[in-house]
C-alpha cells in the first residue's frame, strides 16, 4: 500500500506513526495459516502490522493438528515487531482472537499429543478437524436438552465431540494425562497473563458446559 514502510526485523509501519499518541493497543489474530498483529492508537488508527506463518499437520484424512508452542512463538514474533520503538508503558491493552481449536495440556501445562503417533508438539485439534464424526452423531442422537444451547444440533467442529474422540481413542497417551483443555483464545490469554479463566460463552457453546439446570426434556 502507498505510504507503508517495511521495518528492519519485519512488520509494516503505517503513515502517522510519528505523531506520538498517548496510548497504544495491540490486537493479535490467530488464523488457520498465520498469526497477525496490529498496533493502533487511542483513535483506532492502524500504526503497524505484522504477520507470521504457523505450522499445520494432516497425518490422515480429516485429522488437522497444530502446535500451541509454535502458535505462541509466532504471537511473540509479531507482537515484538509491531511495538518496536514504542514505550511499553504507553501500551494500555492486548487482545487475542483465534480459531475455535482445542488445545490439550497436562496437569503441569505441558503439551499432550492429540495424535496416534504420540507427538506432543501436535497438541491442538484444529477447528476444521472432522475426526469426531461418529462421536457427534451419537451426541446428537441423545436429543439431550443441553443441545438447545447450540441450536438443537451439535457440529463436529465443536469441542465436545473432539473431547469424546480423545477419550475413546487416546485414553492412555492423552485423556488420562490431561489437566487442561483450552479453546485457543483462552490458551493465549493464559499464556499472556498466567490466568487460566475461561470465557463463559466459549464454555457454553464450544464445550456445552452450562451452569445451572437446563432440564431433561
Amino acid at each position: 500500500m502507498m505510504g507503508e514502510q517495511t521495518r528492519e526485523g519485519g512488520g509494516t509501519t503505517m503513515p502517522g506513526r510519528d505523531q506520538e499518541p498517548g496510548s497504544y493497543y495491540v490486537g493479535v489474530d490467530v488464523g488457520t495459516g498465520s498469526v497477525r498483529a496490529a498496533l493502533v492508537d487511542q483513535r483506532g488508527i492502524l500504526l503497524a502490522f505484522a504477520d507470521q506463518p504457523i505450522n499445520q499437520w494432516e497425518p490422515q484424512f480429516n485429522h488437522h493438528e497444530q502446535s500451541s508452542e509454535d502458535i505462541w512463538a509466532a504471537c511473540c514474533v509479531v507482537t515484538k515487531q509491531v511495538v518496536q520503538g514504542i514505550d511499553v508503558n504507553q501500551i494500555r491493552g492486548l487482545g487475542f482472537d483465534a480459531t475455535c481449536s482445542l488445545v490439550v495440556l497436562d496437569k503441569q501445562f505441558r503439551p499432550l499429543p492429540v495424535n496416534h503417533e504420540g507427538d506432543p508438539r501436535r497438541n491442538i485439534i484444529m477447528w476444521l478437524d472432522h475426526r469426531a464424526v461418529s462421536q457427534v452423531h451419537r451426541i446428537n442422537e441423545t436429543k439431550h436438552s443441553v443441545l438447545r444451547c447450540v441450536g438443537g444440533v451439535m457440529s463436529v467442529e465443536m469441542q465436545a465431540p473432539k473431547l469424546l474422540w480423545l477419550k475413546e481413542n487416546l485414553r492412555e497417551t492423552c485423556w488420562d494425562k490431561a489437566g487442561h483443555f483450552f479453546d485457543l483464545p483462552d490458551f493465549l490469554s493464559w499464556k499472556a497473563t498466567g490466568v487460566s479463566a475461561r470465557k463463559e460463552d466459549v464454555l457454553e457453546i464450544q464445550h456445552v458446559f452450562v451452569s445451572g439446570d437446563v432440564g431433561d426434556g
